[in-house]
C-alpha cells in the first residue's frame, strides 16, 4: 500500500464538496503536471491511503483522510474548450492527461503547516520541503502514522 498527499483548492473542490458527492468520491481532475499525473497514471492503486490537502486557502493544512477508489483513467476536463484545464494539444485517442478517483473517509481537524512543522517526526514530509509545489507527493508510511495519529487528537 502507498500513501498520498493531494493537494485541492477548496474553492475548486473542498473536503465537505467530496464528502457531499455521490459515495463521497470525487475525481481529481486538474492536474497538469506530469510528474503528478505520473504519480497517479503509474503509482497509485486502489485503496491506496491519501491524505486530502486544503491549498491556497487562508489556513492550509491536511482536512480529510481519503483513499485512491479508481485505476487511472483520461481527465475528461482536458478536451472541454470550457474547461479551465482545457488542453488543445491532447487528443482523445491519445490523452495527455490522467486522474483517479478519490473517495474521502473522513474529515480531520486541519492540521496547518505549522503544526506539520513543528511535529519532529515529519521534518522529511515531502509537502514540506522548501521549493515543493506538487499538487500530489508521496508520503511515507511512518509519515502517515504520525499525522493519524496528530489528526486523533483533540
Amino acid at each position: 500500500m502507498n500513501y498520498w498527499l493531494m493537494k485541492s483548492e477548496p474553492a475548486e473542490c473542498s473536503v465537505d464538496d467530496a464528502l457531499a458527492a455521490p459515495n463521497a468520491t470525487v475525481p481529481w481532475v486538474g492536474v497538469r503536471n506530469y510528474q503528478a499525473r505520473n504519480y497517479m497514471r503509474d503509482t497509485m492503486r486502489v485503496d491506496d491511503g491519501v491524505l486530502f490537502y486544503h491549498s491556497s486557502c487562508a489556513e492550509p493544512g491536511i482536512v480529510g483522510i481519503a483513499r485512491v477508489a479508481s485505476t487511472p483513467y483520461p481527465d475528461p476536463t482536458q478536451f472541454d474548450q470550457k474547461s479551465h484545464y482545457f488542453d488543445a494539444a491532447s487528443k482523445p485517442e491519445e490523452p495527455r492527461w490522467q486522474l483517479v478517483d478519490v473517495q474521502v473517509l473522513r474529515k480531520i481537524r486541519n492540521i496547518t503547516l505549522p503544526e506539520l512543522r513543528a511535529t519532529p517526526q515529519l521534518e522529511e514530509l515531502l509537502v514540506l520541503k522548501k521549493g515543493n509545489r506538487l499538487s500530489i507527493t508521496p508520503v511515507e508510511p511512518k509519515h502517515w502514522k504520525a499525522i493519524l495519529k496528530l489528526a486523533d487528537k483533540a
